[in-house]
């Protein structure tokens, strides 16, 4: 049973949200508290497994409530926020500071029915989570990879990545180590609508390639990497020689949309032996039907490591299926991306 205290300034969202977490099995709701003063305490008392937080509240704000709690009482944490510019750019932030997950709060657009699940799901990933020392979950320190000019193998090459619980740092360790002539870049994270702007502008800011939210019909090319936006499939086409991703509604996959095996399975049709795949931390299955097919094409594959995934779920279930060709600690793995695709001779793991 993973016990759960909800910190969230508005009573109609607390018990919008016990009435419904309270309907999944695995999942106890031990408290609730309107403000950080109060969810202090319940902590102390109540020992729950798993915090879910808004970011605006009174007497102190979910950031600074967080960025304490994960100095003095590191715990997982998954927030949950309404749907603003403002706020989606506040939960980027909270992702940094070492929440797990962030999962969009009901009302508007977003009822009830549409959350609960997707905040179960997200809760069952925190409560899975390694917590690490704080310096150790803002990851590690940018390498100081060898910048010498590099002949990478661009052409008619596409690299996929897709994560979920713990995959925004990851998803950042990975592309802050990789050159502005990387290839075409398509990348799952799940996420909902709205926060998957946020999470590309972030990184667009600390990496050389250039990343941005993928738009329907946006060429795959090198040197950009192109983030699923929130609430959407993305999937690879091909024209002639050129690559391009079209957005598209559909059902969920593994309860995700966007869904890794979406993007991993068009990826293994369309591009086959000239893609490369890699599959980070996250919760459940997804990704590892179709990291399998892209291997089965030809494409070679890459899963991190259990020590530093925060959940070692999705990397775990990928391996299971053979398809993985190394798996290695997450530091490693831009550098072994650079080593594929400069043709440098590297040995398989399998």
């Amino acid at each position: 049973m993973i016990k759960v205290l909800i910190v969230d300034d508005s009573a109609l969202v607390r018990k919008i949200l016990t009435t419904e977490l309270s309907k999944f099995s695995d999942i106890e709701i031990v408290g609730t508290a309107i403000d950080p003063y109060v969810a202090r305490d319940k902590i102390l008392a109540l020992k729950p497994d798993v915090m879910t937080l808004d970011i605006e509240m009174p007497r102190m704000d979910g950031l600074s409530f967080l960025e304490k709690i994960m100095k003095y009482h590191p715990m997982p944490v998954v927030i949950v926020s309404s749907l603003t510019p403002r706020n989606s750019e506040m939960a980027i932030r909270a992702l940094e500071l070492g929440a797990l997950d962030v999962v969009c709060k009901p009302g508007g657009t977003f009822s009830a029915s549409n959350i609960s699940q997707q905040l179960a799901n997200a809760i069952r990933g925190a409560s899975h989570a390694k917590f690490m020392k704080k310096e150790e979950a803002a990851g590690p320190p940018p390498r100081k990879l060898d910048r010498k000019p590099v002949q990478l193998l661009t052409t008619h090459k596409v690299l996929a990545i897709g994560a979920s619980t713990g995959g925004t740092k990851a998803i950042e360790v990975v592309l802050r180590d990789l050159p502005a002539s990387t290839p075409g870049t398509v990348i799952v994270q799940h996420m909902p609508e709205g926060f998957t702007r946020s999470f590309a502008d972030r990184l667009n800011q600390i990496t050389e390639m250039e990343v941005r939210e993928a738009r329907d019909s946006d060429y795959v090319v090198p040197g950009v990497a192109l983030i699923a936006p929130g609430n959407y499939h993305m999937v690879l086409q091909r024209s002639g020689a050129r690559y391009f991703v079209r957005i598209v509604d559909g059902p969920q996959v593994h309860y995700q949309r966007p869904a890794v095996d979406i993007l991993f399975e068009s990826v293994a049709q369309h591009a086959g032996s000239n893609s490369m795949g890699v599959i980070l931390t996250g919760m459940g299955a997804d990704g590892a039907k179709g990291m399998l097919a892209m291997a089965q094409r030809g494409a070679y594959c890459i899963a991190q490591d259990e020590k530093t995934s925060t959940v070692f779920g999705m990397p775990k279930e990928a391996i299971k299926t053979g398809a993985v060709n190394e798996v290695l600690p997450l530091d490693s793995i831009a550098g072994r991306i650079i080593d594929y695709l400069s043709d440098r001779q590297i040995v398989s793991s399998k």
